[in-house]
């Protein structure tokens, strides 16, 4: 894969910010390619805190939504929480409805049934949760912006209807709602723009706490909001949102929460995944463990297993969730490796692979997993990739995923005429149109990508992009604690990458698992030197005594009790 370095900061501003923050020059480097050229930006960014949470009633339209709630908590009204099915919504709705219980209401909550209802606030969706009668309120999160015609639909049944959402809207109309939602009323600049529906529930939990505690509620004086930072951080990390200003607070604190397993769903959750207790958490265990635990039950199942999972306050109840979690997910890879393959294979066969963006349907393909599949087509191969399945007799119906240079949403617009269903993110959207429109709309999509973007110059391997060349000595423990102060990476904040020129092996790797290897550089602080590793990497092993260049990420291991550096290589090649 190529190999690029990213641009030398000044240096004039790498010494002020090492003078005036007491940084290293290594971290110095990072805040300034991360765009920190004020040393005071770049302290709030280091030194993040919770009281640098902004006032929610800045968000438009907040309090007004935060006063209709505390009166249907006063009336004693029914509310009807409504969330989407992936972890964002899950988390948003378990968050949203022990807020309201802790103050007193007894809400009832609702997700859809992805296979026969489809994403978000469905007609289908309606039907179902307004069979238990029809609620004074309803408030929909992570969802709504977009369902006008549903919410008309409430509103002449006399539903009053709260939407906390941040999908863009595509409708060009409002909904007859309280919105809150950063993308449609405020500026694309304040810290709290790029919240996802958890990070949105939080704000409206903090308004209500704050309204209810000035009106006198003595539950008020008691909720703690801190309380509710495991599950902000883990809807926080699965929606890929920016991990900058308040999504980077959340997600720093949350983390800890979540390893205090305070929770007794979360506690099962990280049994099932076999974290030990003390373990410190990372975005990685949230993104490669926790999430797609509680993504399975919607992808295949009933998302409202995970939300009661997250609700419950019964260690054996939530035990046997947590299981019952693990074995959808178990089934759900299996389906997920069956697809990957077939869409590899059509890649391959089917003459798409010159295409600047793929659109990839299979008549059997599992719609539960193909958002999966997207996102690794497109991650494999640096372009947009929509993989599709077939839903009833006639529709196609499945997800998009994208890359950092291009925004879906915007090029789907130019498709809009051929999609019965569609919405999302940039980087992310879920599709839905007739069997027979599939041909046409790759055409226009491709066509498409040629007008707007050039294409977009994608080569089969995403560049290794590297953050610092540094000598072998100072890949150690030392740098290791210097890199975490940066931490949470994601979005916006991506983990540095780390290159090394003219390391020689002293001995073979080691190969290992199914197509792993290790090696060991010098390391004065760990006896063999700080471990390498190489995953699914062993077809391309990297010769012993011949200088070589690698590219690696270095981390934070957790075994048996201790923590201790550890490495994973990113790629490896030829020295000079």
């Amino acid at each position: 894969m190529p190999w690029n370095t990213l641009p030398e900061p000044p240096q004039e501003l790498i010494d002020q910010l090492i003078e005036k923050l007491s940084v290293s020059p290594v971290v110095a480097r990072l805040l300034a390619r991360l765009g920190f050229d004020d040393p005071d930006q770049a302290d709030e960014f280091l030194n993040c805190s919770i009281n640098r949470l902004d006032d929610p009633s800045r968000i438009s339209h907040l309090d007004d939504a935060v006063g209709r709630i505390s009166r249907a908590i006063d009336q004693r009204q029914d509310i009807l929480v409504f969330g989407d099915y992936d972890v964002d919504g899950v988390t948003a709705v378990a968050l949203f409805v022990l807020v309201l219980r802790h103050l007193g209401a007894r809400p009832r909550y609702a997700v859809p049934r992805r296979l026969s209802e489809g994403y978000g606030l469905s007609h289908e969706a309606l039907d179902r949760v307004l069979k238990d009668g029809n609620p004074d309120l309803f408030v929909t999160l992570d969802c709504g912006t977009n369902s006008v015609d549903q919410i008309a639909r409430l509103r002449k049944l006399g539903i009053d209807v709260i939407i906390a959402d941040h999908h863009r809207s595509k409708e060009g109309r409002e909904a007859d709602a309280t919105i809150v939602n950063p993308h449609v009323y405020d500026g694309e600049n304040e810290p709290w723009t790029h919240l996802c529906a958890v990070g949105l529930a939080f704000k409206l939990a903090h308004g209500l706490r704050r309204l209810r505690r000035a009106q006198g509620d003595p539950n008020a004086q008691s909720l703690r909001l801190v309380d509710l930072l495991d599950l902000v951080a883990m809807g926080t990390i699965a929606d890929l949102v920016p991990m900058r200003r308040e999504n980077r607070i959340y997600t720093r604190f949350g983390l800890q929460m979540l390893g205090q397993r305070k929770r007794a769903g979360i506690h099962a959750l990280l049994e099932s995944c076999n974290i030990s207790a003390g373990q410190p958490l990372n975005p990685t265990d949230v993104s490669f463990r926790l999430s797609p635990r509680i993504n399975a039950s919607g992808r295949l199942d009933d998302a409202s297993i995970a939300v009661e999972l997250l609700l419950s306050s019964d260690g054996q109840q939530c035990a046997e969730l947590a299981n019952q979690l693990n074995e959808f997910n178990k089934e759900r890879q299996e389906k997920e490796r069956l697809v990957t393959q077939d869409a590899l294979r059509m890649i391959e066969e089917g003459g798409f692979s010159s295409d600047p963006a793929f659109v990839l349907y299979g008549e059997h393909w599992h719609p539960g997993v193909v958002g999966i599949v997207a996102g690794k087509l497109s991650r494999q191969f640096g372009r947009p990739c929509v993989v599709l399945g077939k839903e009833g007799d006639a529709l196609a119906k499945g997800s998009g995923r994208g890359v950092h240079s291009l925004n879906l949403i915007d090029i789907l617009t130019h498709c809009k005429d051929l999609l019965q269903n569609w919405g999302g993110h940039p980087m992310a959207v879920g599709v839905s149109l007739h069997c027979k429109d599939i041909d046409t709309f790759r055409a226009r999509l491709i066509e498409t990508m040629h007008r707007e973007c050039g294409g977009l110059e994608h080569t089969d391997e995403v560049p290794v992009d590297i953050s610092v060349w540094l000598p072998v000595e100072q890949i150690n423990q030392e740098l290791l604690e210097d890199i975490e102060t940066l931490s949470p990476f994601g979005e916006g904040n991506p983990e540095p990458v780390f290159g090394v020129r003219a390391v020689q092996l002293p001995f073979p790797p080691e190969v290992f698992g199914e197509g792993n290897y290790r090696f060991y550089l010098p390391a004065a602080q760990q006896r063999r030197g700080l471990c390498v590793v190489a995953w699914r990497k062993a077809a391309k092993l990297p010769p012993a005594s011949q200088p070589i260049d690698i590219a690696l990420r270095i981390f934070c291991n957790f075994y048996n009790g201790r923590q201790y550096a550890q490495a994973e290589l990113i790629d490896w090649r030829p020295c000079g």
